[in-house]
């Protein structure tokens, strides 16, 4: 009797199509992700390609060592180098004497903007302790 009452039928038909709506939404969105994942390749693929052309072999394997140890200095001089090479300041390849001179700018310039942490140890003063007298 309840198959026959067409007002649950054009409900159920109504969700049924809704489901299937968000079936077909659901595999467009993955193909989008597919889309984004596939242009953030290209772009880190011409990222390396562009560095590749800007430091020379002895610089790129400096810069490939910091990334293992600081992965964003090693990004922050990545962007520094790309946007030098972008706006013609660089002419030739950089070599690694030059990257350590930008490694070197870099740090004093970071040290200037802010301030150096220090970490100052206090230490007790020898109180009488109790806890060191043996009272037997």
């Amino acid at each position: 009797m309840a198959d026959q009452d067409p007002e649950l039928q054009a409900i159920r038909a109504a969700r049924l199509a809704q489901l299937q709506q968000g079936r077909a939404q659901g595999v467009n969105m993955s193909d989008t992700a597919e889309q984004d994942i596939e242009q953030k390749r290209k772009e880190e693929q011409m990222r390396r390609d562009m560095l590749a052309t800007v430091l020379d072999s002895s610089a790129r394997e400096r810069l490939s060592r910091i990334a293992l140890v600081n992965p964003n200095l090693s990004t922050r001089m990545e962007a520094i180098l790309l946007r030098m090479a972008s706006s013609g300041q660089i002419r030739s390849k950089v070599t690694e004497d030059q990257l350590i001179g930008l490694l070197k700018q870099a740090e004093d310039a970071q040290a200037s903007s802010a301030p150096k942490q220090t970490i100052s140890y206090q230490r007790r003063k020898a109180v009488d302790d109790d806890d060191d007298d043996f009272d037997l």
